[in-house]
């Protein structure tokens, strides 16, 4: 791509203010988008990215600023006014009705009908087409959402979209649940549609995928845009950091630690786990201050192994021991007791309860600390989740906020304060920086390595190689549930796990 078409905008949003209550969520934003441009939306969490698209969408009224549309003032004042312009939405939190079949939710609400008769066969049909044009043929029309894999209800999140004559399309973090086979069938279809003159807004945390993808950049801090219109091939990416964070970033990764050069106990170890069909074989040895990270492709058993470890699956064989002693199988509560944490992939749907406070969530699972003739402390909860979040530079400040308030960092940190007050031994990391801005996530690098200087044995799991080598100490490449290849880190770059996942032969 990177072409950086020259005619005139489809899109303009001209000043846009968009307050809530004793917040300033937008303070001004200008964005002009192209037909058959790549268009990437760039800032950190909370800088003012999603009640943009949510304005784009018509989700949001603006409280000042224009809306142009091929040079003409339009009043958006529904999602439906905005789709019939030709836009469309697709959220990194997806909207598909899980007990709808995949093609009543690519036609949900522009159903296919005669006469007022559903036509199910050409809704079938038709669906089928746009799945096929996705690259994805093995998805069946007839299936039910809610039974598909996260990486599949994207594609037909992408269906439903094409179904209705877009003309230019928002994708949310779309990268987030896919591995790179199918990321690269996403920008193959992205390269499709502005070759037909569909213009895209691609919001991404990973620019390396900009690089790769965009033609034009536009940054937001804190509600406002700082930059606009810079052509991708002429921004270098430390500019890029600068701008969204108002600081250099030189150092991502902290230091490491000497775990790799002092002998120390094993703290966490797993041999011979087995769960059929996911994956065989898996022996791992964590020592205390030791990072390990489990690099692959997404489905190729990396999630399910901690998940087991964990205590969440049931292995058919194998042995988990921390400081020497067996865990029972699939029980979580023998692995949370023996000082297991785990912090999962979909930390929304699976390690948080969005509408209940930071506090609440910190303290999940060390409520009967907080314990008193029967009832519980709630000042202590909020003094110990306090000082846990300060500590972590948990913003905004407070912890009887909503957690479903925060942003994809700080709700991160959350997570980690669990563990950290439950003082953890093992601490299992699944995707630990997935939809986090770069800024947020040099910090959750600095405090994961902490942990370990502190002694606590991490596993990472992590779709992106340069994170995987960059924050582990040891690394195991996994390939189709099996161990492929593992030593230091130092000892392996990016190409060469790439080689083991593609090929899976051992080092």
């Amino acid at each position: 791509m990177n072409s950086q078409p020259t005619s005139a905008p489809l899109l303009e949003m001209r000043g846009i203010v968009k307050r809530f209550p004793g917040v300033l969520a937008l303070g001004g934003v200008d964005l002009d988008v192209r037909p058959g441009e790549v268009h990437c939306l760039l800032g950190q969490n909370g800088a003012g990215k999603s009640t943009l698209i949510k304005v784009l969408s018509a989700s949001y009224q603006p409280d000042e600023g224009e809306i142009l549309w091929e040079g003409e003032p339009v009043a958006l004042g529904t999602p439906q006014a905005a789709m019939k312009l030709g836009i469309s939405t697709i959220y990194q939190e997806l909207d598909l009705v899980p007990g709808l079949s995949v093609a009543e939710n690519i036609f949900l609400g522009h159903e296919l009908s005669s006469a007022g008769v559903s036509q199910r066969g050409r809704t079938n049909r038709e669906a089928a087409a746009l799945l096929a044009r996705l690259g994805h043929s093995e998805i069946s029309p007839t299936r039910e959402v809610g039974r598909l894999t996260p990486a599949a209800q994207q594609v037909v999140s992408m269906a439903r979209a094409l179904s209705q004559n877009t003309r230019l399309l928002v994708l949310d973090e779309p990268s987030a649940v896919l591995d790179q086979g199918e990321v690269d069938n996403l920008f193959r279809v992205i390269a499709d549609l502005t070759a037909e003159g569909v213009a895209i807004v691609y919001i991404s945390h990973r620019l390396e995928e900009i690089r790769q993808i965009g033609d034009r950049i536009t940054v937001l801090k804190d509600g406002s845009t700082v930059a606009t219109g810079l052509a991708v091939a002429d921004t270098p990416t430390a500019e890029l950091i600068k701008l969204m964070t108002g600081r250099s970033i030189e150092y991502v990764f902290p230091p490491r630690g000497d775990a790799a050069t002092t002998p120390r106990e094993p703290v966490l170890e797993v041999s011979g786990l087995e769960l059929p069909g996911v994956f065989s074989g898996v022996d791992l040895t964590v020592h205390a201050g030791e990072i390990v990270g489990l690099a692959g492709l997404v489905g190729a058993g990396r999630s399910e192994i901690i998940e087991t470890v964990y205590g969440a699956r049931r292995p058919t064989a194998g042995v988990v021991r921390v400081n020497g002693k067996e865990l029972r199988r699939g029980s979580v509560t023998a692995a949370v007791k023996a000082g297991l944490g785990l912090a999962p992939e979909e930390r929304k749907s699976q390690g948080l309860l969005l509408d209940q406070a930071i506090y609440s969530n910190i303290t999940v699972s060390t409520m009967g600390r907080f314990a008193r003739l029967g009832f519980l402390d709630r000042g202590e909860e909020r003094r110990r989740s306090r000082e846990i979040t300060e500590s972590l530079d948990v913003r905004p400040a407070g912890v009887d906020r909503l957690v479903r308030l925060l942003s994809g960092g700080n709700q991160q940190k959350v997570v980690l304060a669990r563990w950290l007050l439950r003082e953890c031994k093992v601490l299992l990391l699944d995707e630990p920086t997935r939809g986090v801005d770069v800024g947020a996530r040099a910090e959750i690098y600095t405090v994961v390595r902490a942990l370990a200087d502190s002694g606590v044995a991490i596993v990472v799991v992590s779709s992106e190689v340069e994170e995987v080598l960059g924050l582990a100490d040891r690394v195991l490449v996994v390939r189709e549930g099996r161990v492929v290849h593992e030593g230091p880190a130092t000892e392996i770059d990016e190409s060469r796990v790439l080689d083991l996942v593609m090929e899976g032969s051992a080092a």
